[in-house]
């Protein structure tokens, strides 16, 4: 089975959306193998999203994500990332197709409720930055 990364992002458990976001993502076929609650660190955060640092919205970025604690998840599927993709919807929820985490939960293009590795080889890069192996128990 595949793995991919998800976080779901401060403005969704600001509002107490955990629960309906993984009931979502398990209804989908996608299996929550390892997930814990923490508070970025403001140097977490810049060294997760250190890809944009030259991007205009990159500190706005990092205080939305040190804002609020958020869920940090590995979830395991067949063609993982492909799912999850679908499953959460285009960044901007104005353009995310219905039924979708972002359409249903997100607030505006930043605060979209939910990150998803784009590929194989960031979904382990992502998974690696947040877990060890023996927190991710299947």
């Amino acid at each position: 089975m595949d793995q991919t990364f998800s976080i779901i992002k401060p403005d969704a458990t600001k509002r107490n959306l955990t629960g309906s976001i993984n009931s979502f993502i398990e209804k989908s076929g996608l299996r929550i193998i390892a997930q814990k609650r923490i508070k970025l660190s403001k140097d977490q955060a810049e060294k997760f999203y250190e890809i944009h640092s030259d991007k205009s919205f990159f500190s706005d970025l990092i205080e939305y994500m040190t804002s609020e604690p958020v869920v940090v998840q590995v979830l395991q599927g067949k063609n993982a990332v492909k799912k999850y993709r679908e499953v959460m919807g285009a960044t901007n929820p104005e353009n995310a197709d219905e039924g979708t985490i972002r359409k249903l939960f997100a607030l505006n293009v930043q605060e979209n409720s939910v990150h998803g590795s784009d590929s194989d080889e960031n979904a382990s890069k992502e998974i690696e930055f947040f877990f060890d192996e023996k927190e991710i128990v299947g």
